[in-house]
């Protein structure tokens, strides 16, 4: 056991930035992001010894995230669109009100994409991955994971009525999602 903790935490120290990036991203507004991550960190503790490939880690962790998320979302009976408690316990991370409004603009936007779509989003805008890096984490093509890129966008842009997110190439990140999390 002391084994697979030490392991463990070799493991995850390189990745903690990235899986926090990703976890606050996927559990916006739905769950505490810190609580996510706990709850991801004790399940893929508890089911370490079923990971294979030591390479494919960071995937490990995103999938039980995402499964937890996937989990709660399911449970829900109905969903509001706007839920003034919740947007009022926003930590003040020193952002005005105007950018915490577009922030969650972007999230209830981002929750109406597939959940692929959504994923591929977050994982490139937000989390900074590559999109070969996505295509390993989605056990996708390089296609695949641009054209979501690309039609999540396109949903978006069609949503924000943005000609400039429609633009935008998607070979890199967007200035104008970008603008949102300054």
């Amino acid at each position: 056991m002391e084994k697979n903790q030490s392991t463990f935490l070799a493991l995850y120290n390189p990745v903690h930035e990235s899986f926090a990036r990703f976890c606050h991203a996927r559990a916006y507004g739905l769950i505490n992001a810190e609580d996510l991550m706990s709850e991801t960190i004790t399940c893929a503790l508890e089911n370490f010894h079923g990971l294979k490939n030591e390479k494919a880690f960071l995937s490990f962790l995103f999938s039980i995230a995402s499964n937890i998320v996937n989990k709660m979302n399911r449970r829900l009976k109905f969903k509001a669109d706007y839920d003034e408690v919740k947007f009022l316990e926003i930590k003040d991370q020193g952002i005005d009100i105007e950018t915490r409004m577009d922030i969650e603009l972007l999230y209830q936007a981002l929750n109406i994409l597939p959940v692929k779509q959504k994923e591929a989003l977050i994982l490139f805008e937000i989390s900074g991955f590559s999109i070969q890096e996505i295509a390993e984490i989605q056990k996708a093509g390089v296609s695949s994971v641009k054209q979501r890129l690309k039609r999540g966008r396109a949903k978006l842009a069609e949503i924000f009525n943005s000609e400039a997110l429609k633009k935008e190439s998607i070979e890199t990140k967007s200035n104008v999602l970008f603008t949102v999390f300054l």
